[in-house]
């Protein structure tokens, strides 16, 4: 990140709260940048101690544990960002966060390569039964068979969401010599020679090893129930490393031990322990061939670095210049700076007449608006303004006036 313009407000004055252990990139990018006030803590926290920690916090960076409500954003009176160093912001009530003005950013694309690499590897793991032989050479007994063993070539995976990540898992597995299935709830281009199929039942019906790349909403929790699982074909392979709700475990744990289902891998749960040490259980542990591991599929160093690089500069060039690509709340915008100019950025509710008022107010003060840029979603509307350098000061204490305005933020 590279400074543009100086900010209104000091950047020794501005506070920035990192949870989770995210990644140190962060930390540097904005100290690089003169942010002195850069707090990083190592884990998640409670509602009581989130209420009380962003009181005075502009900038929030968070990873999935960490809870944000409209409690937790009703006592942030500063906050102007939240970054969620992951893949999903379900961990942020989005609404209540619009109705505050405060912009949420992600990283979507930045640990999908682990993702994909890591399934890929679990997949040869379970077809050849590895976990089984661990065990029992952890155990002290010899295992040496191919019986259930295979190879990965020539077998057929099913990717249940293609997106992202579903979609460089095709290309890896196609690289192996698979046969490559999809069912996406959108129409989407199939890479390779991936092939897409109309419904779950007909994936789950036809594939070895099935494996989930869905987000979680109301039409993915508990999408793959007993009525799906019963239609999976015998000796066939599942693997989740997508969104806890999506699997009903109880009965996955019964078609295992039924043997219909050959093995399984699971990464994440409906409920999930808040720290490391913290006690865990799930209805698959002590099964065989089934690999549990602790929400880490998108959890490599280079992942974490990538996640760090990405939400940070979203969230440096919002504090810089108010850019909000990206955002899942406030409208996108990307307004280039405009040399000689004051910008000012202005969340409103999205009723008629707003911009109207804006523009009227300024006129009336002789307030020259060089640039504007309006963008609006069922909700708010976001107005980034450039205006004469001599009046911006007049202009910013007219918006905060406006009918409606949530926030006003002179930013240079």
């Amino acid at each position: 990140m590279s400074e543009k313009k100086n900010t209104s407000y000091p950047k020794d004055k501005v506070n920035i709260l990192f949870l989770e252990n995210i990644s140190d990139a962060a930390v540097k990018n904005f100290k690089d940048a003169g942010y002195a006030s850069v707090r990083k803590l190592g884990g998640a926290l409670t509602e009581e101690d989130l209420i009380r920690e962003v009181k005075d916090v502009h900038l929030l960076g968070i990873r999935s544990k960490t809870q944000i409500t409209p409690a937790v954003l009703a006592a942030a009176k500063k906050l102007q960002a939240i970054g969620c160093f992951c893949i999903g912001v379900n961990q942020v009530d989005l609404k209540s966060a619009t109705e505050h003005g405060v912009v949420v950013f992600n990283a979507p694309y930045s640990n999908t390569r682990s993702v994909a690499e890591l399934v890929i590897g679990l997949s040869i793991m379970l077809i050849r039964r590895i976990p089984d032989k661990n065990t029992a050479a952890h155990q002290g007994t010899w295992m040496k068979e191919a019986k259930g063993s295979y190879e990965m070539r020539g077998k057929t995976l099913g990717i249940i969401g293609y997106g992202n990540i579903g979609s460089q898992v095709s290309v890896l597995a196609e690289a192996l010599g698979m046969h490559v299935i999809f069912y996406d709830a959108v129409t989407k281009l199939p890479l390779g020679n991936a092939v897409a199929r109309k419904t779950l039942k007909e994936v789950v019906s036809e594939a070895d090893i099935i494996s989930l790349h869905v987000p979680d909403n109301k039409a993915t929790r508990n999408m793959i129930n007993d009525e799906v699982l019963q239609h999976f074909k015998k000796g066939s392979i599942l693997i989740n490393y997508a969104r806890g709700e999506v699997v009903d475990l109880e009965a996955l744990a019964a078609r295992l031990k039924s043997g219909q289902i050959a093995g399984a891998a699971i990464d994440v749960f409906p409920w999930e322990p808040e720290k490391n040490g913290d006690k865990f259980t799930t209805p698959l542990q002590g099964l065989p061939n089934v690999i549990l591991t602790p929400h880490i599929g998108g959890s490599t160093e280079e992942a974490q670095e990538n996640i760090g690089e990405d939400v940070s500069n979203k969230l440096y060039q919002f504090l810089e210049m108010g850019v909000t690509n990206g955002s899942h709340t406030v409208p996108a915008l990307n307004l280039p700076p405009q040399e000689g100019t004051h910008r000012i950025l202005h969340v409103h509710r999205n009723v008629p007449g707003v911009l109207s008022e804006i523009n009227t107010q300024l006129s009336k003060n002789n307030i020259n608006i060089l640039g504007q840029y309006l963008k609006t979603n069922d909700e708010i509307g976001y107005v980034v303004l450039d205006v004469d350098q001599k009046l911006s000061d007049t202009a910013f204490q007219l918006l905060k006036q406006v009918k409606e305005t949530i926030k006003v933020r002179l930013l240079y």
